[in-house]
């Protein structure tokens, strides 16, 4: 693995080195677009708006658009911004992770320490265990602002970006019904869910789906034709009148 970010981590007046690892990886196939006349490769150019040529990345500045007129960012200017959460994760408050609602979670990130600040990696871990508190910071990484906690997972610490109050969107605008329960219809529901019941295990579940369309392109290699599996699906959506009808029929 690589390191994306390096810097600190400030917990009080302790300043615990550490890099951020990404903690995930893709498990999709990695198919490319290609011409369906020759199987060609289908790139993107960087092409100028007004001459239409190509630009080269080196010749490539970001720029803000304010009051119809493009204002140059240049690399200095994100290092001026904010420039005590360009290198330090410093840790704010601590909270109950209970307390933060999973709508907020974001992408997580495995956190290493660097040398000569491995005993105070361990004992922010520790603490952070035996409390069971979660520290929550803001930092700047590739230029943009992250809200995060940083908590214990399997002997390490794991930083998990959170999504800002403001990225989620508000339901007002979902018609949401408000709809009278029969007891025996929620009797029946609770009966279902319990039913179906066990403890958690990520193992149990894969991405089969990739794994299927890789069966299929590996037979199209081998100039085998694939076969289309039919699946006999009920789509028909369940009325309210067949409502305990279906769930009795569930359980059985």
């Amino acid at each position: 693995m690589r390191a994306i970010w390096t810097g600190a981590i400030g917990f009080g007046l302790v300043n615990i080195p550490i890099k951020i690892f990404s903690a995930i990886q893709e498990s999709q196939l990695d198919l490319d677009m290609l011409d369906r006349k020759d199987l060609s490769n289908i790139r993107y150019k960087r092409v100028n708006d007004k001459t239409g040529k190509e630009v080269a990345w080196k010749n490539i500045v970001k720029g803000y658009l304010l009051k119809d007129k493009y204002v140059v960012i240049e690399e200095a200017d994100f290092e001026e911004a904010l420039p005590e959460k360009n290198k330090m994760i410093n840790l704010q408050t601590f909270v109950k992770e209970r307390d933060i609602d999973t709508i907020y979670f974001d992408t997580p990130y495995y956190l290493e320490p660097q040398k000569g600040g491995e005993k105070a990696y361990s004992l922010l871990y520790k603490s952070l265990e035996k409390t069971g508190h979660v520290g929550l910071s803001t930092f700047v990484m590739r230029t943009t602002e992250n809200l995060a906690i940083v908590r214990p997972y399997e002997g390490m610490l794991l930083l998990n970006k959170l999504r800002f109050e403001e990225e989620i969107r508000a339901t007002s605008d979902l018609k949401i019904p408000s709809t009278r329960i029969a007891k025996a219809e929620m009797d029946m529901a609770t009966k279902l869910i319990k039913q179906n019941s066990s403890d958690f295990d990520i193992s149990g579940f894969r991405n089969e789906y990739s794994k299927e369309l890789l069966k299929i392109i590996k037979k199209k290699a081998q100039g085998k034709r694939a076969s289309i599996r039919k699946i006999n699906v009920d789509k028909e959506n369940t009325k309210a009148s067949e409502l305990l009808a279906k769930l009795k029929a569930s359980l059985a």
